[in-house]
């Protein structure tokens, strides 16, 4: 979450008047994320999330993504829920931009990860994978194979700005990955982006799931390599396996792994970060002037792709099979 685009009070009070909310009380900037611009909207009859939509995020993608929210929380996945205005309509325009309103979810994300934390998220997006199953719209990922090679083109001159050699690590990796990455593995509708900030807890139980604007149709074990990239490194860059360990096992619980997708892991984290890597290191070159939120380092993913490229088995990331 991010704000990129201020609203004015005058715009805000003509826009909320479209809803049954009552008057606005407070409208505060989100300066978290690097997507969208968002704002903690409190009203009279409580508080809400706003977001803006700003121009990485296809107009023509949202009825998905406000579909996919709606479809989930009928399966019981604790997510937003989109606000339908007095016309019955979700979606709007806000400051010539895309805008919707999102129910508030209680909860903090964690700032410090524990193996509690790792042991729901992966019960979570088992269900989470379960509950997809049925749901009836499509949604390419846009930032697989194809959207890393053109994220890399329009990189690729100025990535040795960010670390020498960065360039020809990115260009040998995009071509191992062209030539191993799996095929036929068990796909459905992902979440693409769970990192903590995320996922709510209220204490220690896990609350709810949120920021679901890169969701798409992919390999579902991709989301699980996601989410072993973002929860399973410490601050020094280490991987802990025990915290990797506790989520694979969760997860396969509720939605068993299958040795296809177990053999294919190692690449798949090894794509995911790639993904990330190459979406930060566009970011921390094209970093919009006066936005609110700094761009984040993209080398910290090129450290987790290093690790990844020695791992030979499943086994390495502290998966033991029942």
């Amino acid at each position: 979450m991010a704000v990129y685009t201020e609203v004015s009070d005058e715009d805000l009070n003509a826009f909320v008047a479209q809803y049954d909310l009552g008057a606005v009380l407070s409208c505060k900037g989100i300066a978290e994320g690097v997507e969208n611009s968002n704002f903690l909207l409190v009203t009279e009859t409580g508080p809400f999330i706003l977001t803006l939509y700003e121009k990485r995020t296809r107009r023509e993608d949202l009825p998905f993504f406000l579909g996919l929210m709606e479809h989930l929380a009928t399966k019981g996945v604790a997510c937003p829920l989109p606000v339908h205005g007095r016309d019955g309509q979700a979606l709007r325009e806000l400051c010539g931009r895309p805008a919707v309103v999102v129910t508030f979810l209680k909860g903090m994300w964690p700032r410090r990860v524990q193996l509690h934390h790792c042991a729901q998220l992966g019960t979570a997006l088992a269900r989470l994978h379960r509950a997809v199953g049925d749901f009836a719209m499509r949604r390419e990922n846009a930032l697989s194979l194809p959207g890393w090679q053109d994220l890399f083109a329009r990189c690729a001159t100025r990535a040795d700005e960010v670390r020498p050699g960065l360039r020809a690590t990115l260009e040998a990796e995009l071509a191992a990955l062209a030539a191993h990455w799996p095929s036929a593995l068990p796909a459905g509708v992902i979440h693409a982006d769970l990192f903590p900030d995320n996922v709510f807890f209220s204490g220690e139980t896990l609350s709810g799931l949120i920021d679901f604007y890169f969701a798409c149709n992919d390999f579902l074990a991709y989301d699980v390599a996601i989410c072993l990239n973002a929860w399973c490194f410490e601050a020094d860059g280490a991987f802990n396996a025990t915290k990797a360990r506790q989520l694979l096992a969760n997860y396969a619980r509720v939605r068993p792994l299958s040795a296809a997708e177990l053999d294919a892991l190692p690449w798949l984290c090894r794509g995911s970060a790639v993904r990330f890597l190459l979406t930060r290191l566009y970011d921390w070159l094209n970093h919009p002037p006066g936005a609110f939120v700094r761009p984040k380092d993209p080398l910290e993913y090129l450290h987790k792709l290093r690790f990844h490229q020695q791992v030979r088995s499943p086994g390495e990331y502290g998966f033991a099979a029942p």
